[in-house]
């Protein structure tokens, strides 16, 4: 296997078509001929404007699918046996599309995949026959923009077209949530797995994740661009402080909704419908300084997501930026999610003339961040605030410029 794959990465960002030949021949390198065509198929990452951690407290979510693809070639096999290669990581994964698939910590990120399949045939799904696979991703593993999402969206697109399952985009992304639940241990919220199934390019979605309700708004920027910030703080969020982090939520939901049955009042289905009023009663039911500041996160960050919405609707860049910067102290402060890697990214950007605005973006401790910021700022942007963390952090950020990308699907070449 060719261990250079700066051209296709390359491919990726220019030239779709030359990407499918460079994939194809890597298959057939690995995999040999066969009469089956070989299927592609792409994922986009995201970025989230505003609204991080609500997503799975019942709140409202401002995600937009960006241009960085995972991508996968892929062939159904005459038996039942499956391979699982990736280009950037080699190492051949097999298994047989009849096992009874469980969690095991040497199956690596197959895991996500024997996950899906498992879901698919509890679903009823006729999977009868196994397949040949291979990954390509340009997505930071890690890093945030949730890579792991995109890898499931992306696999279940595949399915979908290799046994004609007829998901629509939202099964698409039920099914990546259900598989972080049961296979992977962590209590996600449906954020991510959403915006990469039915992502637009030059929109922006408003997801209510307590309904699935969504609207696409245009993302028009103009001289401003988002800037992904890596801290290349790797973190994996079954390992992190992710899962308490729901657990605290859910304790401080019951703890308010028993004081409001006492007070014979009607209880709230989630932290984000809440009110002042509410975040009152919780703090005299005696909630916690810790519970109390995770509610008043999820409180407050729900409002923020409504007026970065309209803000963005009516082109107040500066608002946005102000919002973004407001949800990032909410996060360091109240919900304690950013560390001081994001937390340097944060204070050093908002230094720099044309940045708007710097938040975390994703679960955060560690992963990246974002900066709107004018487009003729980049440059002095990236060394200066790069400069500055690797001398406060000790090792450096990365940068990437980023624009709006499609959904989960077939690979086309106006991805």
């Amino acid at each position: 296997m060719q261990q250079d794959y700066s051209n296709l990465t390359e491919y990726a960002a220019n030239n779709i078509a030359q990407l499918k030949c460079e994939l194809e021949k890597h298959f057939l390198e690995l995999y040999g001929s066969s009469t089956e065509p070989i299927q592609f198929y792409s994922a986009p990452a995201r970025i989230n404007i505003i609204g991080e951690h609500i997503d799975y407290n019942g709140g409202k979510v401002f995600p937009a699918a960006i241009d960085k693809y995972i991508f996968l070639a892929i062939r159904k096999r005459p038996d039942t046996i499956i391979n699982y290669d990736d280009i950037r990581f080699p190492g051949k994964f097999t298994f047989n599309i009849t096992d009874n698939f469980s969690y095991k910590k040497e199956n690596d990120y197959c895991n996500y995949l024997n996950g899906i399949i498992t879901i698919l045939k509890d679903k009823g799904f006729a999977l009868t026959t196994g397949f040949d696979a291979l990954f390509f991703s340009c997505i930071p593993d890690g890093g945030g923009v949730s890579s792991s999402s995109a890898l499931e969206c992306c696999f279940i697109a595949a399915m979908n077209g290799l046994y004609n399952c007829n998901l629509t985009p939202v099964e698409n992304a039920l099914i990546g949530q259900e598989t972080e639940h049961r296979f992977m241990n962590v209590q996600c919220g449906i954020m991510d797995q959403f915006i990469i199934a039915t992502g637009k390019k030059e929109a922006a979605v408003l997801l209510d994740c307590a309904t699935l309700d969504y609207e696409y708004v245009p993302l028009h920027l103009g001289d401003y661009r988002f800037l992904v910030m890596n801290t290349n703080k790797k973190r994996q969020l079954s390992d992190s402080k992710y899962n308490e982090r729901v657990a605290e939520c859910k304790e401080g939901l019951s703890l308010l909704n028993k004081a409001l049955e006492s007070k014979g009042m009607e209880t709230v289905p989630n932290p984000c419908a809440m009110t002042d009023e509410h975040l009152d009663i919780l703090k005299e039911a005696g909630a916690s300084d810790v519970i109390f500041r995770r509610m008043r996160h999820c409180l407050t960050e729900n409002r923020r997501v409504y007026k970065a919405a309209e803000a963005l609707k009516a082109g107040n860049l500066e608002e946005l930026g102000k919002l973004m910067n407001q949800s990032h102290e909410s996060l360091q402060t109240d919900y304690e999610t950013t560390g001081i890697e994001l937390d340097t990214l944060h204070i050093e950007a908002n230094k720099i003339k044309g940045c708007l605005g710097a938040r975390v973006t994703g679960a955060g401790f560690g992963g990246c961040g974002i900066a709107l910021l004018h487009k003729d700022c980049i440059k002095d942007f990236i060394q200066t605030v790069g400069k500055a963390y690797k001398e406060k952090i000790g090792y450096e950020a990365t940068f990437f410029e980023c624009s709006t990308g499609n959904g989960a699907g077939p690979l086309k070449e106006d991805n």
